[in-house]
């Protein structure tokens, strides 16, 4: 098969590394790609989010199955627009994929059909939220309605701060119409987890936990970013845990599409908080998270293509059983100077031929681009550097002793990602 994969961020990346093991693969495109994914796919310059180029590049090419990466171009319409053309195409369409597109509509789908979140109110005004504001309970949490690239949600722990984002999203309007409706939300307590479920709307198949670390700095500290690293396996989940969240969020959250007219097929991704009053939601996504997708398919060993044809095919229910590497494994994000408000662009990498030499390690590229026979920056998170290892503790050691032979100039990343997990290990 020709496949197209559209993005060029590290999820791109393990999605066209793991595709690339396909016997059903003939020829991979990628459209934008980075430098990372150019040594597996030929790239095309087409940005993710330009979705009639995309469509003219696909019908030029031939493809049989375009895989969509990023949610951009899911919450514009891809989908329908290939699949009204005939065109195979994986992911939601515009209508399912709103679920993440709109903060308003998964809060109010919740609501309406019983599924565990957070209380919440929905302002469309400045005004009225700066006085829902003023007696809200603290800590309180404000979420720009529409996509803002995993830093749209502002925790605010006193008056001011949450004066300021909603400043932020509807005065400044920093995240564009994102921020032109605001979710007010009740702050809840508890380790988050990220469930990751492959479906056709009928059938459920969920892959193992993971666990994101979405602040820049250590110690959960700093802005939230897109993600600075995860671990897949996460202990706290465990196995009666994630019966749980199966049978009273992502199910339920199945069922509430189809009677709300918009079936979802795909990738539902439910951020979980784990409460002393069960599992809740923090958020939906409708595709392959970035950075879980990378230790998780890291651990796949079955063949991804085939799994996600039967999604297409609404044959998931006819699947083998997808086997996995029993090893844990981890991924550990290095990010540019000045991330996340301004990302430096064009500084040489160095040392990624140092770490191919390493067992059981995978650089994912995710902001690089390849410039006069070099890889540089270019973008915010620039490598997602993933171990396999016998245990967590191993997983671990294994990417930083990998993340300390790469050097760019005002590189950064965390050094705490797997520290959750260890602490449960300890016990």
């Amino acid at each position: 098969m020709k496949i197209l994969l559209v993005g060029g961020g590290g999820r791109e990346h393990a999605l066209a590394w793991k595709l690339s093991q396909s016997p059903l693969l003939t020829k991979l495109y990628c459209a934008p790609g980075n430098a990372g994914i150019e040594e597996l796919a030929e790239c095309a310059p087409i940005q993710a989010d330009e979705v009639e180029l995309l469509y003219r590049f696909a019908r030029q090419q031939k493809i049989d199955y375009t895989i969509v990466g990023p949610e951009a171009p899911l919450v514009e319409g891809i989908v329908d627009r290939f699949s009204q053309a005939g065109m195979r195409i994986f992911g939601p369409d515009r209508k399912a994929a709103e679920l993440e597109g709109s903060k308003v509509f998964s809060k109010l789908l919740m609501r309406k059909h019983n599924i565990p979140t957070a209380d919440f109110e929905v302002f469309e005004t400045y005004d009225a939220a700066q006085t829902w504001a003023d007696k809200v309970r603290l800590p309180t949490v404000i979420k720009a309605d529409g996509l803002a690239a995993g830093k749209g949600s502002i925790i605010c722990k006193t008056r001011d701060e949450a004066h300021d984002a909603l400043g932020i999203c509807m005065r400044e309007k920093r995240f564009g119409k994102a921020g032109e409706r605001v979710v007010i939300e009740q702050f809840l307590v508890g380790e988050e987890a990220s469930i990751l479920a492959l479906t056709d709307s009928r059938t459920l198949l969920v892959l193992p936990a993971a666990q994101d670390h979405k602040a820049l700095l250590d110690g959960d500290q700093g802005p939230n970013t897109g993600g600075m690293g995860a671990y897949c396996p996460a202990p706290v989940v465990d196995a009666e845990l994630q019966r749980a969240i199966e049978r009273t969020i992502l199910i339920p959250t199945v069922h509430a599409m189809n009677r709300e007219k918009r079936p979802f097929k795909g990738v539902l991704y439910a951020g979980i908080i784990l409460t002393d009053n069960g599992p809740m939601v923090l958020e939906y996504n409708v595709r392959f998270g970035d950075p879980e997708a990378q230790p998780i398919l890291v651990r796949m060993k079955s063949d991804l293509l085939p799994v996600l044809l039967a999604i297409d095919e609404g044959k998931l229910d006819e699947l083998p059983e997808i086997e996995w590497d029993p090893r844990p494994s981890v991924c550990v994000v290095i990010a540019s100077g000045g991330y996340p408000d301004k990302s430096e662009k064009g500084k040489p990498i160095y040392g990624l031929d140092e770490v191919r030499k390493l067992e059981d390690v995978i650089v994912f590229h995710a902001g690089t681009k390849s410039e006069n026979g070099k890889v540089v920056t270019w973008g915010g998170r620039v490598l997602g550097v993933t171990a396999l290892g016998k245990d967590i503790p191993a997983a671990i050691q294994r990417a930083y002793e990998a993340v300390s032979k790469i050097n760019f100039e005002g590189m950064q990343y965390r050094r705490d990602i797997g520290a959750k997990a260890l602490k449960r290990i300890d016990r």
